[in-house]
């Protein structure tokens, strides 16, 4: 897996460079998400699900430890998160902490962004099949590029899934719905989709999310898919596919990844190309240890899932 890491890493490097947009939305999202389409709102476990709907965490049950390293050629950017997620309890929770530094180019002016994002997120099973979730982040954004503005303050997120069948989840989640400061850099959107898992090594995914402010508020939509390949020892292996959409910006993305998942631990690596509106490469890598997991009846998952 190192080798696998550092070969992607190394080919992103090489890749063509553009003008970039830092994006909240999307900075908080990890390999397993971007793999995927950006497309986890209706199935959001662990660290996606503060990124994505917080209400996914009693999906599963297990305490878990992650990190991550992200790096996105066009605007130099370095991506760096750890979380831990607790599932096993009444209230599932999660901590996380987010860092974003890249140095965009823009009209032939170069120049630093830095994003630092804290917080924590907590869900409730409400009745068997509708789960609800609640983010608290807290931000301190900073840049000497011409016409940005620094900024900190508190934003807040809400979600919730239903489990429609034994095999299909939807979810909708509200990003930034409330903010202490305003700043375009953390725009409010709304985001719906659906995870099915017809049969249960395979899921399949569909997102959309809007967004509420500033002059492209237009759709970001994706799809993907994951295939949960077992060896004959205990690890297995998710293999992931993606497309993404975004009319704001008239761009197109593909994504896939790999991953390598045991009882207690877990690695996964996804890279992610711009292939319309642009020149764009972003890979991601994280490692995640786990403590206790145990089964979650009627929530549509096994262990070593996710």
């Amino acid at each position: 897996m190192r080798t696998l890491v550092l070969g992607v890493l190394t080919v992103a490097g090489l890749l063509g460079s553009a003008r970039a947009e830092n994006d909240s939305q999307s900075d908080l999202l990890g390999p397993r998400a971007i793999a995927v389409g950006e497309a986890m709102r209706g199935g959001a476990t662990g660290s996606s699900a503060f990124a994505l709907n917080p209400a996914g965490l009693p999906l599963n049950r297990e305490l878990v430890f992650e990190g991550g390293y992200g790096y996105r050629a066009s605007d130099s950017a370095s991506i760096v998160g750890v979380s831990a997620c607790d599932s096993t309890n009444p209230l599932p929770g999660c901590f996380f902490y987010e860092y974003v530094g890249a140095s965009p180019e823009i009209g032939g002016m170069s120049g630093d962004r830095t994003t630092h994002i804290a917080g924590v997120a907590l869900s409730r099973l409400l009745v068997p099949r509708v789960l609800i979730g609640a983010t608290t982040k807290y931000y301190r954004f900073a840049s000497d590029m011409a016409g940005d503005t620094d900024a900190k303050g508190f934003v807040f997120d809400i979600g919730a899934t239903v489990r429609v069948t034994s095999i299909v989840n939807v979810g909708v989640a509200a990003q930034n719905l409330w903010a202490t400061t305003e700043s375009p850099r953390f725009p409010r959107a709304i985001g719906a989709g659906f995870m099915a898992r017809p049969i249960p090594n395979l899921a399949l995914s569909f997102d959309m999310r809007w967004k509420l402010d500033g002059d492209d508020q237009s759709a970001r939509f994706g799809g993907g898919a994951e295939l949960f390949l077992r060896s004959g020892s205990s690890v297995g292996i998710p293999v992931r596919a993606g497309g993404l959409r975004d009319n704001g910006t008239d761009k197109t993305y593909v994504s896939g990844g790999l991953g390598l998942s045991s009882m207690r631990w877990g690695a996964d690596v996804t890279l992610r190309r711009m292939v319309a509106g642009g020149r764009e490469t972003m890979v991601l890598a994280s490692m995640r240890f786990f403590g206790p997991r145990m089964a979650a009846p009627g929530m549509g998952y096994s262990l070593g899932d996710e």
